[in-house]
């Protein structure tokens, strides 16, 4: 797991898997954003990282996860979800190749009593996720719009 700045009240979290394509997108994100977002956050590569997540998640008032999502939706969709006003459920984020998901990991911070006051969840619709692959087309253009979202969010929380 790779971190950037100082701890922040702001913690953007990347998910995902950089050898299976387009599950690599929220891994992706969050290097980009490293780059742009200065010290406004936090920004954390955690891979696959599973119940590790509810740690990951402590001591921030905001977290932003990104990773991979399957809603049915087309490859590329964009979902924000706001897993601080209620859950987000298991039907746009199933298990995945993390040890539990995304949507388990916040529940179970929920039901600890250490989910942080607002957290926002970008799932992006995958394609192609086999071994080996580069991110499809349709990731790249969202990956654009996500980072430009996240940057508005955090901008937004320092206004």
């Amino acid at each position: 797991m790779k971190t950037n700045g100082p701890p922040s009240s702001i913690r953007i979290i990347g998910l995902g898997n950089d050898l299976r394509g387009d599950d690599a997108v929220g891994l992706l994100t969050v290097r980009r954003l490293r780059q742009t977002i200065g010290d406004r956050a936090e920004v954390i590569e955690a891979g696959m990282a599973g119940v590790d997540l509810i740690e990951l998640m402590k001591g921030a008032s905001v977290v932003i996860l990104i990773d991979a999502a399957r809603g049915g939706k087309a490859p590329g969709s964009i979902y924000r979800l706001d897993a601080s006003v209620s859950r987000i459920g298991g039907q746009v984020f199933p298990r995945s190749s993390h040890a539990i998901g995304v949507s388990e990991a916040i529940e179970l911070a929920r039901a600890m009593d250490v989910l942080p006051a607002t957290v926002i969840v970008y799932g992006v619709e995958v394609g192609n996720i086999e071994l080996g692959q580069p991110l499809s087309p349709p990731m790249g253009e969202a990956l654009d719009h996500v980072v430009k979202r996240i940057i508005q969010e955090c901008e937004a929380c320092h206004a």
